[in-house]
């Protein structure tokens, strides 16, 4: 079976309907046990770079070499919700809250978005003169929602080395800060930094050891 890649027939039809800002939104960092969570919003200014796809499907080294590649046929906003905020309102909450900041870090007001996934965060719906669609699996299907899954991804990584040089033992350089046995290893061995996220169970349970 030949390997499929996004397209833009999605940014099409909404272009075709009337839309002139078109964006796609995708996030990255729900599931790690540190770090902040990480979304971006891209309308493609350009054709992007051949190869641009879920950026599941990149190597580390093939997103890092696309990343200013989309940037220069991007117009691009980065929003952030930080380890405090996730553990305050809960992981989908803080998602939604740095998808709404990396629109408004937009240089303009979208009327269209395609957001990766089937949750649309409430604060969507009651844009002004934004219409929007959930799409499953968006960001190996949309062009646009491809671009941000890179970009969320190289931001999100290069923000978890630079914590991994602060705090060395955990592997963040390589693991992110998702829960593989390094990053175990590493909370036994140094405990639970401020950069942990204590809402999650397996730093909760470490906490009431």
């Amino acid at each position: 079976m030949s390997k499929t890649f996004p397209d833009f027939s999605f940014e099409r039809a909404a272009h075709d309907r009337g839309a002139r800002f078109v964006v796609g939104m995708d996030e990255v960092g729900r599931g790690p046990w540190a770090g902040p969570v990480t979304a971006c919003a891209v309308m493609l200014t350009a054709p992007p770079p051949d190869g641009l796809n879920d950026s599941k499907q990149m190597s580390g080294k093939r997103r890092i070499a696309m990343e200013p590649l989309l940037h220069d046929c991007c117009a691009v906003g980065y929003g952030e919700a930080t380890v405090a905020e996730i553990d305050r309102l809960n992981i989908r909450q803080a998602t939604h809250l740095a998808m709404r900041r990396a629109i408004v870090a937009l240089p303009f007001a979208p009327d269209h978005l395609l957001i990766d996934g089937i949750d649309c965060p409430d604060w969507v719906k009651s844009l002004p003169n934004c219409s929007w669609q959930t799409i499953k699996g968006g960001d190996g299907r949309s062009l646009s929602i491809a671009a941000a899954s890179v970009l969320a991804k190289t931001r999100r990584d290069q923000g978890m080395v630079s914590l991994a040089q602060q705090f060395p033992g955990y592997g963040w350089e390589t693991n992110a800060g998702y829960g593989t046995a390094t990053h175990r290893q590493g909370l036994e061995n140094h405990g639970v930094t401020q950069h942990h996220r204590r809402s999650f169970a397996p730093i909760r349970k470490m906490l009431c050891q």
